[in-house]
């Protein structure tokens, strides 16, 4: 599985940004897609997941703020993120777990700037 990301950049606080994700090769063994973000200095960690059967998990911090969705036919995750807070900036991580010994699979990160 191959994982192509994109759709970072500098926005205010308060902004909207939009990634995406485009999924290759054995998509149908993934079982779930989501991103993780770091921050410099910061441990990874897990923002939203959306699994094969349209479950998603958020984490509290973007709650209410960020949605995760999906295009079946293009095989693309989106994360739309709004009232972005500088606390979000981070280089986003699109993951796909695959198959039945649920590997990780990451595409190259993107980097969001929140900043006025």
């Amino acid at each position: 599985v191959q994982l192509q990301a994109s759709g970072g950049g500098l926005v205010q606080p308060g902004g909207s940004l939009r990634l995406s994700c485009a999924a290759s090769g054995s998509i149908l063994s993934i079982n779930a897609m989501g991103w993780y973000r770091q921050a410099p200095g910061k441990q990874r960690q897990m923002v939203v997941s959306i699994t094969s059967g349209g479950s998603t998990h958020y984490a509290d911090s973007v709650k209410g703020r960020f949605t995760i969705s999906r295009d079946n036919a293009k095989n693309t995750v989106f994360l739309q993120m709004s009232s972005l807070k500088p606390e979000d900036a981070a280089v986003y991580y699109c993951n796909a777990v695959v198959g039945v010994e649920r590997l990780a699979y990451w595409g190259q990160g993107t980097l969001v700037t929140v900043s006025s």
